[in-house]
């Protein structure tokens, strides 16, 4: 199809949305329906040619510019008020290579798609917890995930990526190439380009033990000060987040407990089979618990576990932070807001230790490599009347919680807070990543982020 953009003729199967176009509003419609934002045009690349047009054609007509990969930002920030959305989407070429433990993956691609191909060879690579979330923001931001304290973060098995510059030109970048600009991919966020695919390693995940273990929110203190004692100790392969909840109204919940606000853990082993009830009893030992379903099941079913109570198209309010340590008096803020405002909102203490605390804060962008949880608190629910409730619970929590904590964080749990917060997320990486932005995005054209401003000359 040819399509005339900017009154040049170009031979380029490129989709254009714009206002008025029967498709526009379902086109600006993201995860978070909290966000109502409305481009000017967006552009649904097929290649990494097309990006480069596309590129191009907004610096030459000077437009804003957001990219899309799977639109689970908290703030939006795929999507920019009249400006021109790159859209990703269309990209979802993967190949798998088994012998080599690799797979190359466009960032059309959803964490889904990435466990669907690699789990027939019995492989996966670490990502989050909710399998429709875009493969490109997730790396980008770091990535944390069941896998994490066996293999590390997403971008400690990030092996190479293809990025189209903001000048338009297209560079592959690895430890050897451009090995600047693959350091600060890794953690930096959309800041240094539009990666057109993705190398990752992976690594033997076929099977794991996973699912939810549930306590009545009443054991929240006894059971959080045994967990933070407890997990550090606890070898790689054994995996669980900490959270605080409701007990969802579907199956397979029993009827009698949908509604009960508790805390809880969801596992994943990767270890031997039969190692694992070791690990149930000493949980069980801290509090009786509500609830258990636990069992051996294939990885891509637990990363799909999460994904029907968290479907797109409901009001998300995102606050995080780093946590290094789970002090008694950080504990007397998490009882303070124990109740949380609506049913799906939640707060999660994932680990990121293990295999992570392996790697330097100086070898990747990711500078906290000495946090062993990132938090992440959000209010959630379908109905926009519960906007400002979901907001003020997430607000106050977050800053009861805040003096307590590393002071960033993973910028996928930040909504637009400021560069003094992205500032302290990365840490002594930020100036370094500002000589980066300024090597390779001098203009700061890639700004619609989690920004970081280009180190002046």
């Amino acid at each position: 199809m040819k399509t005339v953009i900017n009154d040049q003729t170009h031979d380029l199967n490129i989709e254009l949305i714009r206002p008025g176009d029967a498709t526009y509003d379902d086109e600006r419609s993201i995860y978070n329906a909290m966000i109502d934002k409305r481009p000017a045009l967006i552009a649904k690349c097929k290649s990494a040619e097309d990006v480069i047009e596309v590129v191009k054609y907004a610096r030459n007509n000077k437009m804003e510019v957001s990219i899309r990969s799977g639109g689970h930002n908290g703030p939006g920030l795929a999507l920019v008020n009249d400006g021109l959305v790159i859209d990703l989407s269309p990209m979802k070429e993967i190949t798998v290579d088994p012998k080599k433990k690799t797979a190359r993956v466009e960032p059309g691609c959803t964490w889904g798609d990435v466990d669907t191909a690699t789990h027939e060879y019995g492989l996966a690579t670490v990502s989050g917890i909710i399998s429709t979330t875009g493969v490109g923001g997730l790396t980008l931001g770091g990535g944390h995930g069941y896998l994490t304290r066996k293999y590390g973060l997403t971008i400690d098995n990030l092996i190479s990526a293809d990025v189209v510059l903001a000048d338009g030109t297209q560079v592959h970048t690895n430890k050897n190439e451009h090995p600047d600009l693959f350091w600060a991919l890794r953690g930096g966020g959309g800041n240094f380009g539009v990666v057109t695919s993705f190398e990752y390693r992976l690594h033997p995940v076929k099977n794991v033990i996973g699912g939810p273990m549930f306590w009545p929110i009443e054991e929240l203190e006894t059971t959080l000060k045994w967990y933070r004692d407890w997990l550090p100790e606890m070898p790689n392969d054994l995996y669980a987040f900490f959270l605080v909840s409701e007990v969802p109204s579907a199956d397979p919940f029993p009827e009698e407990i949908r509604g009960e606000k508790v805390c809880g853990l969801m596992w994943c082993y990767t270890g031997p089979q039969n190692q694992f009830e070791k690990y149930l009893k000493q949980a069980r030992n801290s509090a009786k618990p509500l609830f258990e379903f636990t069992g051996e099941m294939p990885y891509p079913a637990l990363q799909t576990m999460f994904d029907g109570l968290f479907p797109t198209g409901l009001h998300w309010y995102w606050k995080g932070d780093f946590v290094r340590e789970i002090s008694d008096e950080a504990i007397d803020q998490h009882l303070k807001f124990k109740i949380i405002p609506t049913p799906l909102s939640t707060m999660h203490l994932y680990p990121v230790d293990g295999a992570a605390h392996e790697v330097g804060k100086d070898e990747t962008a990711w500078s906290k490599r000495d946090a062993r949880w990132s938090m992440v608190i959000v209010g959630v629910d379908p109905d926009p009347g519960k906007t400002e409730i979901i907001k003020t619970w997430a607000r106050d929590y977050w800053e009861a919680l805040h003096p307590h904590t590393l002071g960033g964080s993973y910028i996928n749990f930040m909504m637009e807070e400021g560069e003094e917060r992205v500032k302290a997320s990365y840490g002594d990486n930020y100036e370094r990543l500002r000589k980066v932005k300024a090597k390779y995005d001098p203009e700061n054209f890639f700004h619609v982020n989690q920004n970081i401003k280009p180190k002046e000359k």
